[in-house]
């Protein structure tokens, strides 16, 4: 029963959300921000741990979920389930930026693709060429593609509201702490990426299995195993090299950061020539081809355990 409801629920989510896109940083970012900064400025403790302040956040977020769907009658449950899922899961919370950036590269604005493309991944490309705007933006599709769907839903169907929530709390801190080098919230950084390198780690490698499927399986084996190991990001590394591999493209090759914070050239990875701007609707079939795997593969396990039952 309970598998049965989750997967109707992500497939009323999945729907709703294409025609009525959430606004997630008013509702979502804004107000999280508004609470980890009340919280981290009260004096004592919590200000200054950061396993404190990230267990009060991320654990006591996910254990008011848990209660309120145990708690909750059945119809209301599905209800409450419906708003986490809205909440925390969508192709469109980071999905407008990749479209406009295809359709400006298209245009041959790559003022606007540059742009945009610092808004969305941050950092400053007006040195960038137009298949290296698109190149960095594939990059930059895999991995939101998975953080605003994939790791939701595998943590969804596991532990069902509580996990979605979970994974949105923790990846919320990861890219609100992850960056930080002042003095007051390094460490509460370094903890946040740690902490969600570890929730992170077997999603994203369903995922990059879920990439193998829905594209060249082979190359993207191949990349997964042999190649991830060349970038800095650990925790992005299987998503690219995988997601290169199912393309049969090339990503990487640019600076980065390594897990100290110092500059470091990012290896290639991937198969053939390098991504371009000719890639990228192949990204979003890619991505979506994915999606129906895991979806397909879900509705017949809820069949089976349903015949079973």
């Amino acid at each position: 029963m309970m598998l049965l409801l989750k997967f109707f629920s992500l497939i009323a989510v999945l729907l709703f959300e294409q025609v009525h896109p959430l606004p997630v940083k008013r509702f979502v970012l804004d107000p999280l921000r508004a609470l980890v900064a009340a919280l981290l400025g009260r004096r004592g403790r919590l200000g200054t741990n950061e396993r404190l302040a990230w267990g009060l956040i991320v654990a006591a977020g996910t254990a008011l979920c848990a209660l309120l769907a145990c708690w909750l009658p059945l119809l209301l449950n599905i209800v409450f389930t419906v708003a986490v899922l809205y909440l925390t899961l969508g192709f469109r919370h980071e999905s407008h930026f990749f479209t406009d950036i295809h359709l400006a590269l298209r245009t041959q604005d790559a003022d606007t693709a540059r742009r945009l493309l610092s808004e969305w991944r941050g950092g400053q490309y007006e040195e960038a060429g137009a298949d290296e705007v698109a190149r960095f933006a594939i990059e930059q599709a895999l991995v939101a593609a998975h953080r605003n769907v994939f790791g939701v839903i595998f943590w969804f169907v596991l532990l069902g509201p509580a996990g979605a929530v979970m994974y949105r709390l923790a990846r919320f801190l990861h890219d609100e702490w992850g960056d930080r080098r002042d003095s007051g919230l390094e460490r509460h950084g370094q903890f946040a990426r740690h902490a969600f390198f570890i929730i992170d780690w077997a999603p994203a490698r369903m995922t990059a299995i879920l990439f193998a499927v829905g594209g060249n399986f082979e190359d993207a084996v191949f990349c997964w195993r042999a190649q991830s190991v060349l970038l800095p990001d650990r925790g992005n590394a299987v998503l690219i090299a995988s997601g290169a591999g199912a393309l049969g493209v090339r990503l990487g090759g640019q600076p980065g950061l390594d897990s100290a914070g110092g500059e470091t050239e990012t290896l290639e990875v991937g198969v053939g020539d390098r991504a371009g701007v000719d890639d990228m609707q192949a990204t979003v079939g890619l991505v979506w081809r994915a999606l129906v795997v895991f979806m397909v593969l879900l509705a017949l396990t809820t069949i089976a355990v349903w015949v079973g039952s």
